[in-house]
C-alpha cells in the first residue's frame, strides 16, 4: 500500500498529497517521510506544479512519529537517523506548502504540519506535542516553529504537559488560519492553493522567501530583504503583464519569467 496517496495533476497548478497510513493514524515512519521527501522532489522539479497541499484522513492528519520504529533505534541509531534528512527535505521544499489537518495533529504530525506555509484546519482537530508523556520532546521542530507560532507561555504549557489544544484555540493563538467544518477542510486548502498558484510565480516565490526571513532577520535587516526583492521583480515579464493587464481591465497570464 503506497505511504503517499497522489491526486491527479497538477490541477489548476497544484498537487494534493494525502498521507494514507490509516491503521497507524497517519504515524509517520521512515518509508512514509521517505515517500513524502520523494513526491517533494518532484513536485519542485515540475514547472506546473505551483503549490501543494498536505492532508490527512479525517480521523488524523498524522498522530504522531512511529513508536516502534523509534523505540528500536539507540543513541547511535538516533544519531543516525535517516527520518533526519527526510525532515530537512521537507522543510528545503520551495513552493508554497498548504497543510490541511483534521483530526488529531500531534507529535510528528503537529512539527509536519507546521512545515506548511499556511494551515487550514477543521474544527474538530487536535493540535499537540505529547511527547514529554513518553520521556522525550519534539525533536523535528516541535519547540522551534511552535514557540515562533503561539508565543512561549502557550508552547510551553503544551510541550511540557503534553495536552493538546482545540482547533479554535490553534486558531486564537495563530497556529492555524482558518477553521472550517472537517469536510471542507480539503476543499478549503485546494481553493487557496489555486488561488496562489494564478499569481506571478516568481513574486510568490520571493514574497514567500521574505516573510519567511522574518523570523531570523532583525526588522531592518528584513526590510532592506523585502525592498531587494521587491526591486529584483522590476526585470520580470510578470511584472509588466500584471501592470497592463490591471490598466486595461483584464486578467493577467503570468508564465513565470
Amino acid at each position: 500500500m503506497p505511504q503517499i496517496l497522489l491526486s491527479e495533476g497538477p490541477a489548476q497548478g497544484v498537487r494534493l498529497l494525502t498521507l494514507n497510513r490509516p491503521d497507524a493514524l497517519n504515524a509517520l515512519n521512515t518509508a512514509l517521510l521517505a515517500s513524502l521527501s520523494d513526491e517533494l522532489d518532484a513536485a519542485e522539479a515540475d514547472p506546473e506544479t505551483r503549490a501543494i497541499v498536505i492532508t490527512g484522513s479525517e480521523r488524523a492528519f498524522a498522530a504522531g512519529a512511529d513508536i516502534t520504529e523509534m523505540a528500536a533505534r539507540d543513541l547511535v541509531g538516533m544519531l543516525n537517523d535517516p527520518r533526519i534528512e527526510h525532515w530537512a527535505r521537507i522543510r528545503r521544499f520551495t513552493k508554497p506548502l498548504i497543510t490541511a489537518i483534521n483530526g488529531f495533529c500531534l507529535g510528528g504530525g503537529c512539527e509536519l504540519a507546521m512545515c506548511g506555509d499556511i494551515l487550514i484546519a477543521g474544527n474538530k482537530a487536535r493540535f499537540g506535542q505529547p511527547e514529554i508523556n513518553l520521556g522525550i520532546m519534539p525533536g523535528s521542530g516541535g519547540t522551534q516553529r511552535l514557540v515562533r507560532a503561539v508565543g512561549q507561555s502557550l508552547a510551553m504549557q503544551m510541550v511540557l504537559t503534553g495536552e493538546p489544544i482545540s482547533a479554535q484555540r490553534a486558531l486564537d493563538a495563530g497556529l492555524v488560519s482558518e477553521v472550517c467544518q472537517p469536510e471542507l477542510t480539503v476543499e478549503r486548502a485546494l481553493a487557496i492553493a489555486r488561488t496562489i498558484a494564478s499569481k506571478g510565480p516568481i513574486a510568490v516565490e520571493l514574497a514567500r522567501e521574505a516573510i519567511q526571513r522574518a523570523e531570523d532577520m532583525d526588522l531592518a535587516a528584513g526590510l532592506r530583504f523585502e525592498r531587494h526583492a521587491f526591486t529584483i521583480l522590476a526585470a520580470t515579464d510578470d511584472r509588466r503583464e500584471g501592470l497592463e493587464a490591471f490598466q486595461n481591465k483584464r486578467k493577467p497570464t503570468f508564465s513565470g519569467r
